[in-house]
């Protein structure tokens, strides 16, 4: 019994090897990979990693620069006048009541360079009148104000402006000019007290020459 079994044995293992051997031959072979084609698939792969092109940014709008200088210009209520670029206007009807300040038909506003100068502006919406007299007599203070000398009139573009130097019983502002005009359906008067008298006149000048009202 033994030996059969050992002979069975010595039987069975080139038996086994010999299936194996024949399994592994049968076995389908891996076949190469084609240089080519994995030289393709890199390129395609790189390609797609690449990341696309972004849309080119619009450009940034900036404002466009004002025609005129703002620098001593005041504009408001669909008009503009200049002014010293040391002062600016305040609207006095607000201070006086903020629930009611200036509007497009009537306003009063101001500035200031204490102690020695005043500047004071109103206008009043009034269709169809062409003599702005009354509205100077109404920026022209009784107690304080003294015209000097008749009143000239100039013609300042297409309006017909009526002028006059004031002495003031004010001893820091003694000197000053009012003027008053028509622009549109509005009537305007200027006022301004100084410590010297020329300086009254040129701010006249410097108020005048700047001053629009979309209607001249």
């Amino acid at each position: 019994m033994y030996n059969f079994r050992m002979k069975k044995h010595s039987l069975l293992f080139p038996t086994l090897s010999l299936i194996l051997f024949l399994l592994a031959s049968c076995t389908p072979k891996k076949a190469t990979p084609d240089p080519n084609a994995l030289i393709s698939q890199a390129v395609a792969a790189t390609i797609a990693a690449i990341p696309t092109v972004a849309p080119a940014i619009p450009p940034t709008p900036y404002p466009t620069p004002t025609a005129v200088s703002l620098t001593g210009l005041y504009c408001e209520y669909q008009f503009c006048i200049g002014h010293p670029a040391g002062v600016a206007f305040y609207d006095h009807l607000a201070t006086l009541n903020l629930s009611a300040p200036s509007t497009y038909n009537n306003g009063f506003i101001y500035a200031y360079q204490i102690p020695n100068m005043v500047i004071s502006l109103i206008w009043l919406q009034a269709p169809g009148t062409t003599d702005p007299k009354f509205l100077l007599d109404t920026i022209l203070d009784d107690q304080a104000d003294t015209p000097n000398g008749s009143l000239e009139v100039k013609l300042i573009r297409n309006m017909n402006v009526i002028y006059t130097s004031i002495a003031t019983t004010i001893p820091e502002v003694p000197f000053g000019s009012a003027s008053a005009w028509t622009c549109g359906d509005r009537v305007f008067a200027w006022k301004a007290y100084t410590q010297q008298a020329d300086i009254a006149a040129s701010l006249f000048e410097e108020a005048m020459a700047r001053f629009t009202c979309g209607q001249n």
